[in-house]
């Protein structure tokens, strides 16, 4: 077995999860995932904890979609294992990034309101998410195998306590900040943040962080005002979505378009009433990803560019006993900020064409 392997299982398993004896761990493994998802079973192993595994498949998810009648009930037995594990453990890796391309936007928009429950109880773990590097990701990504691999390891396997502490700088800005900006060419947004927490998003549950690899600093806004161009490309439900253009108004999606994947689009903003709201402002800081890969998992994450959710806000970044906005679905879209763009927190430039102001070539 490839050591990186190993050594992303022991950084998944230590680092990220913080994994003890005794504890209670569902492993989920997706298609093409079986040696990451072996490694990290003798991990599990050694550590002492009790598993459970199940098998993650898009071919499954679609065949079953496809055949139901729309009248989704919420599985009480999965719902228990949920409610009764410690950590929840996603390894993806799948065959095909597109297996599901056919499932129709209600379909999806209904079973995501059923399992709405089984999501909770899941966020409700000390839950991480990685992927497994694979063909197909590396096929999505325009990249060989081998190319892929080193980009995925260079942004897994990282000196995380090192990063958490740089990333921390940005983290007490939003903390003590009030309001953010971000402009460039044909974005100019307006987000409160007042009362609201950051996450020093440094992969380990430990820092209210539940991606492997991670990298960035994300709070959760409200009252967004103004308008926002997503030109990063990325895959939503199966389906290629280019340049999505949002309008808010009092924090409200209230006009739209996207020149690839509009129909996708739509279905998102009907899921329910949160789905036209903000849940998340996130800024890339993982400079060990220099690429797009049409993979959200490290594509938000990557440094020069600021992703926003569409749904649920963390709680993690709320007031205690505060709600924040409520959805079935979070969903995100990325900007480009390397160019022509800058961050700003109450009227102060933070970051200018991708760098920050701690870093060597910021412009102030």
């Amino acid at each position: 077995m490839d050591e990186r392997i190993r050594e992303h299982a022991e950084t998944l398993v230590d680092w990220s999860a913080r994994i003890e004896s005794g504890d209670d761990v569902v492993l989920s493994v997706a298609e093409d995932a079986h040696d990451l998802a072996v490694a990290v079973a003798a991990v599990l192993g050694d550590r002492g904890a009790n598993v459970v595994t199940t098998y993650a498949s898009e071919e499954i998810s679609r065949a079953y979609l496809r055949a139901h009648d729309g009248d989704f009930e919420t599985p009480a037995h999965e719902l228990a294992l949920y409610e009764n594990a410690d950590s929840v453990l996603f390894l993806g890796g799948g065959r095909n990034t597109f297996a599901a391309a056919d499932v129709d936007g209600q379909t999806r928009q209904d079973a995501a309101r059923a399992s709405q429950p089984i999501k909770e109880a899941r966020m409700d773990t000390d839950w991480v998410s990685t992927v497994h590097p694979t063909r197909s990701l590396a096929q999505q990504a325009g990249m060989s195998y081998e190319a892929y691999q080193e980009f995925a390891y260079e942004a897994i396997l990282r000196d995380w306590e090192s990063l958490a502490g740089e990333m921390s700088q940005l983290k007490s800005l939003l903390d003590d900040g009030s309001e953010v900006r971000l402009v460039s060419a044909e974005t100019d947004l307006t987000m409160s943040i007042e009362g609201r927490s950051a996450v020093n998003s440094a992969a380990s549950v430990a820092y209210d962080s539940h991606n492997l690899p991670s990298g960035e600093v994300f709070t959760a806004p409200y009252d967004a005002e103004g308008e926002v161009v997503f030109d990063v490309p990325m895959t939503i439900s199966g389906t290629r979505v280019r340049d999505v253009r949002l309008r808010f108004e009092a924090g409200r999606v209230v006009d739209f378009s996207a020149d690839t994947g509009a129909e996708t689009i739509a279905d998102l903003l009907d899921t329910d009433e949160g789905a036209r709201r903000l849940g998340e402002l996130g800024i890339g800081m993982n400079r060990g990803i220099d690429r797009v890969t049409d993979n959200i998992l490290f594509d938000e994450k990557m440094g020069d560019t600021v992703h926003l959710a569409l749904g649920r806000a963390y709680d993690a970044c709320l007031p205690e006993g505060k709600n924040g906005n409520d959805s079935a679905v979070h969903v995100d879209l990325i900007t480009d900020v390397s160019e022509d763009s800058r961050l700003e927190i109450d009227g102060d430039v933070v970051q200018r064409n991708g760098r920050f102001r701690w870093e060597d070539g910021f412009e102030a």
